[in-house]
């Protein structure tokens, strides 16, 4: 901790560059995490760009800036423009709702208010000198905390871009933007095209290049748009003020000021680009991958992206970058920002509210999603990242109980562990093998002593209805005899490896030893990575892959042979990473690899990874894949599913879990979710209980563990410990036709699987953040215990009718925190009145639970109605949706009556019957039941509870039928 004087900052003990005087006054040094100031590195953010397609026209005269008529417009475009105004006729304060303009006080632009502030030193520590040479205001402040407003801030206004005329062009409009002097970073960019492009009603889409040379953009395919017709509105309008160059986006509807980048200038240098906007709101969520809660710190706080090898903690960049955030504006409306780049990124976040990106490279490629709700915002997204594709459609097998451990090593060893799973009753779907099955640590080898029967082993359990799955990482031995492993001496000569600056095959260090790592952006790779999967394949018939230390994770620093000493190596600037230096953990950035350098693919080696994975197993199988993977970018849920890597086994980790799995449905991967009970670590029986019951809600649910702890399998723990996991379990696997349902819905219209309440409810104050509780869908509430020893815990219910899952107890809340008893053996779930969800008598398997008797639970509104549907399909064939090879299923009920109504029926659903209707919400004991116009007997109700339960049934789900009940 650092203190400064009132009157006389004290001077800091840093490192200044080679030729730079040390200063007698310093800037905020509190502001800086402590490895930053021993290395003399530096605090920063980034966005980027890519590229889309508009129909709008400009003018600009003078200073102002004009929007063309709409006449002109209308016969070319078929709607409204964004509105394009001069910036200074806005003079107004509310920094949240209007574009804020301040005017210096001292005729210097310093007269600033503390949280408008936006730093001046970015890029490195400044002195009260080096502050003023850039132009810049230097005025200290009183603070003991670690981080906190600038000392140098920027005045109002800077020098920057001058903004010409926008033009039209093929995808929308675009102008230069100059600069007049140089701005103070090194190989600056004088010269910028800017692109503004309407893509759709609700999504703006700006960027950012260099006309003159080509620079690195990140290789995506752009979704395609439709240009808004006269119906379809723009929700949006844009502002730009030409000199200094800045542009502010206000939502149509109101006026509110979402995005505003004139408060701070543009920069833009060959490894160094800076963009900062104010926010509509404090309450944000998003830029993962990140150890935090489900919206982030605004009060002078940054995180940064770059993919690494760390388990899970505060502060620090882990296994993914996902640099797009969700803004709640309040009032049950939203926005996102999407800043499409790859590169080494940092936001700075600030109280305004406000941010601001620095990355290291590339372009920046800006989208605005209007929402308005918050899952219109996250549709929106999913759109871009997508490329018209949402998320994969899961195996249903993915969907049952999986069990790891790092350790299982021998086949004998992995049997015992499924027999005694299967003694002690409990579900399980998929068992996993660490890398305790390859021989040496080579990935496609297995040991031929310990795992020499590998191949049967997984024969005989998908004879018993299980699936197989095992860990596949990208590192490729090197140093085995030539002519012993064939994936290296064939990828080597094949040249399908990263290569070093001199053009030699890169060599790094990880489980094996020295190795090689496949160039995944390399077409020749992605074959020849096909093809050593389809030969391990023919002697293992495996049904998953799970792809770990994908970050590239590298146990030296770049490399075995060190890196050069190149910009790449040492940029001028570098974000608040883990081990300061960009090459730490993991491979040089100057490697070559075949669409650019690792500088700037590094964060995309996991996404290129799952791809080539993805559509090896779809080769090889000819079925839907499962591929698992640790590290992750924008478009990572089209091919793979994630886990948030190696989780403590301790009650913080747990309850932070929940947050990240609720992230990344907003970042499209559905199937997600925590290694239960903990990977690193001893757990608890309670600990342990209370994880599995929580595991039962993700919607990936998988026991790991590592090698030295304790065991953790569920049947290793007392009597009354196993019938609470037990239970949970055989609750989950009820609930799969649900939960698969969810799936089918996250693969044709983008709805988030595990949900945060504010999705659902987004004009609830109440549910804006959050993260201790969460929905499957729009319908179960699932409220779990997160502190140790509890026995009953304050959960919130939106208001509505809610019923308990289990007994149908009824609760009609008007929005409040109610406490609920929650032994050991319980985790409260609530049905959302409305809802009907669709159930399946358990089993041991999804394969054998697939073919029992389903059950509806029919939670009626407070007006007596509710809605529900089931997908089905096999469970296992690729696209079956796009085909049509499907059934679907709609649920109504209101009036006394539940109707089953087919929409569309293939034979998936033959045979397959309802046996038993539970109905929560009937307030009058009915004197008789009737399905399909014939009387029923079998059927009980609780005044109580008022629950209706109708047993016995033997209705054909493939056809429609009727459960009606007197009142």
């Amino acid at each position: 901790m650092c203190t400064k004087s009132d009157k006389t900052p004290l001077p800091a003990r840093i490192t200044f560059k080679e030729g730079e005087k040390t200063p007698d006054v310093a800037m905020n040094w509190c502001r800086f995490p402590p490895r930053i100031l021993l290395s003399s590195a530096f605090l920063t953010l980034a966005l980027l760009s890519s590229c889309l397609f508009i129909s709008l026209q400009y003018n600009t005269k003078e200073a102002a800036v004009r929007v063309t008529s709409q006449s002109e417009l209308r016969p070319k475009h078929g709607a409204d423009p964004p509105i394009v105004r001069d910036y200074f006729q806005y003079k107004v304060e509310n920094i949240s709702n209007d574009v804020h303009t301040d005017q210096p006080a001292s005729g210097q632009g310093c007269s600033i208010a503390v949280e408008r502030r936006f730093d001046c030193g970015r890029d490195r520590a400044l002195t009260r000198a080096a502050c003023e040479e850039r132009g810049c205001c230097y005025l200290p402040l009183t603070q003991t905390a670690s981080s906190g407003p600038p000392w140098c801030f920027y005045p109002l206004p800077y020098p920057g871009y001058r903004m010409g005329p926008l033009i039209p062009n093929p995808r929308g409009q675009e102008a230069t933007l100059t600069r007049s002097s140089p701005s103070y970073l090194p190989q600056d960019i004088s010269t910028l095209k800017l692109e503004v492009m309407a893509e759709e009603t609700g999504r703006l889409h700006l960027t950012l290049k260099d006309p003159f040379q080509a620079r690195y953009e990140v290789p995506f395919t752009a979704a395609p748009f439709s240009a808004p017709t006269e119906t379809q509105k723009l929700l949006y309008d844009v502002e730009f003020q030409p000199d200094p160059f800045g542009f502010v986006v206000r939502r149509r509807s109101n006026g509110r000021v979402l995005l505003n980048t004139t408060v701070a200038p543009l920069l833009f240098a060959e490894q160094y680009l800076q963009l900062s906007t104010t926010l509509a709101s404090s309450v944000v969520s998003g830029f993962g991958e990140h150890y935090t809660g489900l919206t982030l710190d605004l009060n002078w706080t940054s995180v940064t992206l770059w993919n690494r090898d760390m388990a899970p903690h505060s502060d620090v960049n882990l296994y993914g970058s996902h640099p797009f955030c969700l803004v709640q504006e309040g009032d049950g409306q939203a926005y996102g920002i999407f800043l499409l780049n790859s590169n080494a990124m940092e936001v700075a976040l600030q109280p305004g509210p406000a941010l601001t990106w620095v990355t290291t490279g590339g372009v920046l490629d800006l989208y605005v999603f209007l929402g308005p709700d918050p899952q219109s915002v996250v549709r929106q997204y999913h759109q871009v990242i997508g490329a018209t594709c949402y998320p994969m459609m899961p195996p249903y097998w993915s969907l049952g109980f999986h069990l790891c451990r790092w350790g299982y090593n021998s086949t004998s060893v992995t049997r015992a562990v499924v027999q005694k799973m299967r003694s002690a009753n409990f579900p399980l779907d998929v068992q996993w093998n660490d890398l305790d099955y390859a021989d040496k640590r080579r990935v496609f080898t297995f040991d031929p002593q310990r795992f020499g029967d590998l191949p049967e082993m997984v024969k005989e359990f998908h004879g018993q209805g299980m699936k197989y799955v095992l860990i596949l990482d990208p590192g490729i031995s090197s140093t085995s005899p030539p002519g012993t492993y064939k994936p290296f001496d064939e990828g080597e000569r094949r040249g399908v490896f990263i290569r070093n600056s001199t053009g030699h095959t890169l060599i790094g260090k990880v489980w094996p030893g020295p190795t090689a790592f496949p160039d995944f952006t390399n077409p020749d790779t992605v074959n020849w990575w096909e093809e050593c999967i389809k030969d391990f394949y023919a002697k293992v018939p495996l049904d998953g892959l799970w792809i770990d230390m994908n970050e590239p994770s590298n146990f030296v620093q770049g490399s075995v042979h060190g890196c050069p000493n190149t910009g790449l190596e040492n940029p001028p600037y570098v974000p608040d990473v883990i081990g300061g230096r960009l090459n730490s953990g993991t491979l040089c950035m100057s490697s070559q690899q075949t669409l650019s350098t690792h500088y700037n693919l590094h964060n995309l080696y996991g996404l290129t990874e799952a791809m080539a994975t993805y559509s090896a197993l779809l080769k090889v199988r000819g079925s839907r894949p499962f591929v698992l993977s640790r590290s992750s970018f924008p478009g990572l849920g089209r091919f793979s599913g994630h886990w948030t890597g190696d989780v403590r086994s301790d009650w913080e980790q747990l309850r932070y879990s929940i947050p990240a799995v609720l992230l990344f449905g907003l970042y499209g991967v559905p199937l997600v979710g925590a290694d239960i009970c903990g990977f690193e670590g001893d757990t608890s029986e309670e600990l342990c209980v209370r994880w599995t019951q929580l595991g039962a809600f993700y919607p990936f649910m998988r026991n790991h563990n590592d090698r030295p702890n304790a065991p953790q399998e569920p049947y290793v723990f007392g009597q009354e410990a196993q019938a609470a996991m037990r239970s949970v379990m055989m609750l989950r696997y009820s609930l799969l036709p649900f939960l698969y349902t969810l799936f089918f819905q996250a693969h044709t219209s983008a709805r988030t699987v595990a949900r945060p309440l504010f999705l659902e409810f987004p004009s609830d104050p109440n549910c804006q953040t959050i993260d201790k509780q969460f929905l499957w869908g729009s319908s179960l509430l699932i409220s779990p215990v997160l502190k140790e020893g509890a026995l009953e815990l304050a959960a919130y219910l939106p208001p509505g009718m809610w019923y308990s899952l289990y007994n149908g107890q009824p609760y009609n809340s008007k929005g409040q925190y109610l406490l609920l008893p929650a032994p050991l053996d319980t985790i409260n779930v609530h049905v959302r009145g409305g809802y009907i969800i669709p159930q399946q008598v358990p089993a041991l398997t999804t394969a054998a639970s697939r073919s029992n008797p389903f059950l509806l639970t029919v939670a009626l509104s407070s007006e007596g109605w509710a809605k529900g549907e089931l997908f089905w399909d096999d469970g296992d064939s690729l696209d079956t949706f796009e085909h049509g090879d499907y059934s679907l299923l709609i649920f109504t009920a209101g009036q006394s009556q539940l109707v089953s109504e087919p929409l569309k029926v293939n034979g998936a659903l033959d045979g397959l019957v309802l046996q038993e209707v539970r109905v929560f919400g009937v307030p009058i004991p009915p004197t008789g039941v009737w399905a399909n116009g014939k009387k029923v007997r079998d059927y009980s109700y609780r005044s109580d509870t008022q629950v209706l339960t109708v047993s016995n049934l033997a209705l054909l789900m493939s056809e429609t039928f009727t459960v009606q009940w007197s009142s």
